[in-house]
Formats: C-alpha cells, sequence, structure tokens
C-alpha cells in the first residue's frame, strides 16, 4: 500500500497515497462540526452544532477535531483498516513549535497506530514539486505567509520570515470594502470568498494600481439570493495588498522587498541560486497578474545580477500545481524515505518516545 501524504491547512486539507504527479485524491474544507451544550431551559439543557477549524494560522491548534478529521479522511474517504493501517507523512509549516511536531507523531502513533511516519516543510515540499532542491519559497496560505531560502533540501531558518497574514485577511479586507461600495447588501464571508476567486486581479505596477483607482471598469454580480452589487476597484485591492501591506494597516515592507530581504541575509555565494529558483505557491499566486507583478517587482527590487527568476511548473505536472505544490513534493518525498526506511518506525517510537521527531524529520 503507498504512503498517504497528508497537507492541513487553515482552509483546505488536502491528502491522497503518494502519486506525485496528480492532484491529491481528497481535497475537503478543514473543519469539522461539533454539537456543543449552550445553556439551560426548564431543567433541559440546550444543544447546537458548532464549526470547528481545527487549524489556525497554519497551526494544529485543536486536536480533538484534527483526529476526528483525520479518522474520516484515513479510514472512511481512503479506504484504511483498523489494524492494518499504513505510513504516512504529513507536511509541515515554516516554525512549526517542537511541542507540536512531538505532539503530532504521539497521534499518529498511539491513535492511529501508523507503521510508519514522516514529516517536512511544506517550503521545502514546493521546491521538490518543480524539480528543484535549492531556491526560495514564498508560500502565500490562507492564515499565513512563509518566505524561506533552501539550499540542498536544508531550510535555512535564520534567513526566512513567517507574517500571521494570508488570503483569510485579504477576504476579509475585500468583504469590508465590498461592503462600503454597496451598504445596502449583506454578503457572507463564504460569498466573498468566491467572489475574490472570480474577480480578483492584480495592477501591472503601483503606477497602474494608482490609476484604476480613480477611473475602473465595473463589474456586476449576482449573488445567490438574487441581490447585484458592483465590483470595481475592489477586485485590485486583494494583490495590491500583498505588494503594499499598508492597505491591510501593517507597518510591513511588502512580500517581494520581504523576499529580497530574506534572500540577502544567507551567505553572498548562494544568491545566484536563489534568485534563479522562486517558486510561488498558495492559492492567492494563482491571482491573474500575480506571477506577473511579481517578477516585475523583484527586478525593481533587486540590483542583482542575475535577475530574480520564477520557476514555471512542469508541463507533465497538473496545473494545480502552484495550489497543491506541497502536497505534491509530499508525494515525491515519500517515494524516496519510506523504501529507503529513512522514516520513524513504530520501534523506533516505542524506544525513543515523540522527541525522535527532531532528530528523523529535519
Amino acid at each position: 500500500m503507498e504512503a498517504v501524504v497528508v497537507d492541513a491547512g487553515s482552509k483546505l486539507l488536502k491528502s491522497g497515497f503518494a502519486i506525485p504527479d496528480q492532484d491529491p485524491a481528497l481535497i475537503i474544507p478543514s473543519k469539522m462540526k461539533r454539537i456543543q451544550e449552550v445553556g439551560e431551559m426548564g431543567g433541559d439543557s440546550l444543544f447546537q452544532e458548532a464549526t470547528i477549524d481545527p487549524v489556525s494560522r497554519g497551526f494544529i491548534r485543536d486536536w480533538d477535531a484534527m483526529e476526528d478529521l483525520l479518522n474520516h479522511v484515513l479510514y472512511t474517504a481512503l479506504g484504511w483498516e483498523e489494524g492494518n493501517e499504513g505510513q504516512i507523512l504529513f507536511t509541515e509549516p515554516l516554525c512549526t513549535p517542537k511541542a507540536l511536531r512531538e505532539q503530532l507523531v504521539q497521534l499518529m502513533f498511539e491513535n492511529f497506530n501508523v507503521s510508519g511516519f514522516y514529516a517536512s516543510e511544506q517550503v521545502v515540499l514546493s521546491l521538490y514539486a518543480v524539480g528543484r532542491i535549492s531556491g526560495c519559497t514564498v508560500d502565500v496560505g490562507h492564515g499565513k505567509i512563509d518566505i524561506a531560502p533552501v539550499l540542498e533540501g536544508a531550510v535555512q531558518h535564520i534567513a526566512s520570515k513567517r507574517f500571521e497574514i494570508g488570503g483569510l485577511d485579504l477576504t476579509k479586507l475585500l468583504a469590508q470594502e465590498l461592503q462600503k461600495s454597496n451598504p445596502l447588501v449583506k454578503i457572507n464571508i463564504a460569498e466573498v470568498e468566491k467572489i475574490k476567486e472570480q474577480y480578483a486581479i492584480c495592477a501591472e505596477d503601483s503606477v497602474a494600481y494608482d490609476e484604476a483607482q480613480k477611473s475602473s471598469q465595473a463589474e456586476r454580480h449576482t449573488l445567490p439570493d438574487g441581490q447585484v452589487i458592483t465590483i470595481q476597484r475592489e477586485r485590485l485591492l486583494v494583490g495590491e495588498a500583498l505588494f503594499r501591506p499598508r492597505i491591510l494597516g501593517l507597518e510591513e515592507y511588502g512580500i517581494v522587498d520581504q523576499m529580497i530581504g530574506s534572500i540577502s541575509t544567507v551567505s553572498s555565494e548562494n544568491h545566484r541560486q536563489l534568485l534563479d529558483n522562486i517558486v510561488l505557491c498558495g492559492g492567492t499566486p494563482s491571482i491573474t497578474g500575480f506571477e506577473e507583478r511579481f517578477q516585475k517587482e523583484s527586478i525593481l527590487c533587486s540590483p542583482s545580477i542575475p535577475r530574480p527568476c520564477l520557476v514555471k511548473p512542469p508541463e507533465y505536472m497538473p496545473e494545480n500545481l502552484t495550489k497543491n505544490s506541497a502536497w505534491m513534493g509530499g508525494a515525491i518525498l515519500a517515494k524516496v524515505v519510506f523504501p529507503q526506511n529513512q522514516h520513524i518506525t513504530k520501534g523506533e517510537y516505542d524506544e525513543t518516545g515523540p522527541a525522535i521527531v527532531h532528530r528523523k524529520c529535519f
């Protein structure tokens, strides 16, 4: 049986058996329904259904909910049998705390009885997905942004950067602006997410963005309840906020400046291979015009030779590689670590305990 690869994000959980040139077999919301007691009436307890997010800003926060979610994924969706569980590889966000790494390996061996476990950082796996072992990964997720130089498969942690903003914050920004321009219409956040995916575009540069704020073509969008809203300058906000974080109310440099700053922290002899192999991943970089804007800003921000260059996905890989690169890189790595016995075995876990994850998964 092939190893299972799990990429549990703040918005979506992607899982499936390790087949590197295919999309993950299962992509579902990282949410669980739970019945909670909310009060009492006439001596009887009152209950209501609540939606739980096991993962927040990339990290697992509710372990009971994650266990329930993984039970569904592994046994119901992927067909594992109790008593005959297989091997599993998890993707990890940048800067995952040691305690969370230990808790995950403990959950998998003690609650799921896996026969083998491995974990690897998403920024490395995204490079593997495009056939690289060195480069700089810029991962714009639902709840965080990870920027990391990687050399020979090793993350340069001292030069890496993590920001707790992401697609969720951009959706909330879009919701606020749409409410201002359509004050009589109530739009729920799920619908705003769809509007963002359908209409958001990225301006060619900051000058083009400023011009578009004065005059841009309006789009009319019909909501599920039949109400019609107009979308005009708002569609440019989502991408621009990453280049100009002050739009989000943040006193930070833009995403390109952050990347160039991260690379400049690494020894100068490695700048060439890092600048030659920049990988964008996550949902937001798939916005129309984002890659072109990122490339243009990178050249302007870096006086270095060679000029920064974005890696194009191999033609044989699926179209959704940008969104699913960490999972696909995990599928590639699983084909190496498990056959070559580089993973954590049940015997090693029983002998050493959860701390073994720091020695074997790095």
